[in-house]
């Protein structure tokens, strides 16, 4: 096959079909700038929960004198020096679960709630014995909260038991549901693109049905004749592929590193690097490059007798 032949065919095919070749374009982009999207999505929420889930602890929270009068947990009274050195013991005895155990005393607590709240009315009201003395707890494996928790909830001395990963598994809940919104976006722009790529390969068909016929009738191969057309729907594709790249990039860039700076502002999150940004591109290149071409198959083989 004449290469200067193809491209000819392609280049009239695109400038024939112009609204829809850009109409083709716009959508490939969009679908496969969400594809790109959610997949660099389900990478910072992996990334943060490796990140945080390192750090989480278990808090067990000791009933003080103020509890003692209002929590039904501590109806017997604020805890002891007896008690805490059970759960200690107890804390002890546990160390094929338990990595690292810290004691935080009432007036620690204190000092950290007047450092994290001390703009608060209610921080100038507080005094050292109405905060809680505590145990925080950090677990070789945070999926094992529950052993903590069957352990100490409900003893003697104990308000509560607290699971920090508890408050960042509903974040990332919420993280995932939206991860999922955009895959379903996603997937209705695939398949508008797709149904745009069929209807311009099926329009740039019957536009060229005469030329189509001669080489038919002069013997030309059935792929000889689709070529073209599936070449110019992968090149359109393509292109739409590249600007879909381009918007990855620079939603890196501007939201993270540059722009709104996020990794400054937002030092606590770990963001992903630029190395899965780029993993992902050659992805979205060869899909826009091989769903139009499949899609202009297919519809040839029932537009196009051949």
């Amino acid at each position: 096959m004449r290469a200067q032949f193809v491209v000819s065919e392609i280049s009239v095919g695109l400038r024939r079909n112009l609204t829809m070749t850009f109409a083709v374009i716009v959508s490939v982009a969009l679908s496969l700038a969400l594809f790109g999207g959610s997949l660099l999505m389900s990478d910072q929420v992996s990334t943060m929960k490796g990140y945080w889930y390192d750090k989480v602890n278990v808090s067990i929270f000791l009933c003080n004198k103020s509890d003692a009068e209002s929590d039904p947990n501590c109806a017997k009274g604020a805890v002891t020096d007896d008690q805490k050195k059970d759960i200690m013991s107890d804390l002890d005895k546990m160390s094929s679960v338990v990595e690292k155990v810290t004691y935080e005393s009432q007036d620690e607590a204190y000092k950290h709630y007047k450092q994290q709240f001390g703009d608060s009315p209610l921080a100038s009201s507080l005094t050292p014995d109405q905060m809680q003395e505590s145990y925080r707890i950090k677990l070789k494996d945070p999926q094992k909260y529950q052993v903590i928790a069957t352990a100490f909830d409900g003893r003697d001395g104990v308000q509560s038991v607290q699971d920090q990963k508890g408050i960042l598994d509903n974040l990332f809940g919420l993280l995932n549901g939206m991860n999922w919104a955009a895959r379903a976006v996603m997937a209705l722009m695939l398949v508008v693109a797709l149904m745009l790529i069929v209807n311009t390969v099926r329009v740039s068909a019957f536009s060229r049905r005469r030329e189509t016929g001669i080489m038919r009738l002069v013997g030309a191969s059935g792929f000889y004749i689709q070529a073209p057309f599936i070449m110019e729907a992968a090149v359109a594709g393509l292109i739409g592929g590249g600007v879909a790249c381009g918007f990855l990039v620079v939603a890196r860039y501007f939201i993270i590193d540059h722009g709104l700076d996020l990794s400054h502002k937002l030092n606590l999150i770990n963001f992903i690097g630029w190395d899965a940004v780029l993993t992902k591109l050659p992805l979205i290149l060869a899909t826009s490059l091989l769903m139009p071409a499949l899609a202009a198959f297919f519809a040839l083989r029932k537009y196009l007798k051949v």
